[in-house]
């Protein structure tokens, strides 16, 4: 079972470059605007990873109440799966939802 280690902190998405503000439910682990994250976690917030690539958001899942996005390393490849958080553009979800 993962370790979740939570970590909710502001960023500036390197991908769009917009300042994220901090999540206050949970943890912040993409960005709300672009849905992109960055490849810093073995373990949900130990930070551990050497990759550091960013996250493609590439697709939608239903998890229980609520969806997964889910992602390709642009660096590495890997597929990560994070869920969406409230304030996430609904539009990017809604285009991501129709590729599936």
């Amino acid at each position: 079972m993962k370790k979740f280690n939570m970590i909710d902190e502001k960023f500036i998405c390197d991908n769009c470059h917009q300042k994220v503000n901090k999540l206050n439910y949970s943890a912040r682990d993409h960005c709300p605007y672009c849905l992109y994250s960055k490849h810093v976690d073995i373990m949900p917030g130990d930070r551990l990873n050497d990759c550091h690539g960013l996250l493609k958001p590439i697709g939608i899942e239903k998890h229980k109440k609520t969806f997964k996005i889910i992602y390709r390393c642009q660096k590495c490849n890997i597929i990560h799966k994070n869920i969406m958080a409230n304030d996430d553009n609904m539009d990017i979800i809604i285009n991501l939802s129709q590729m599936n």
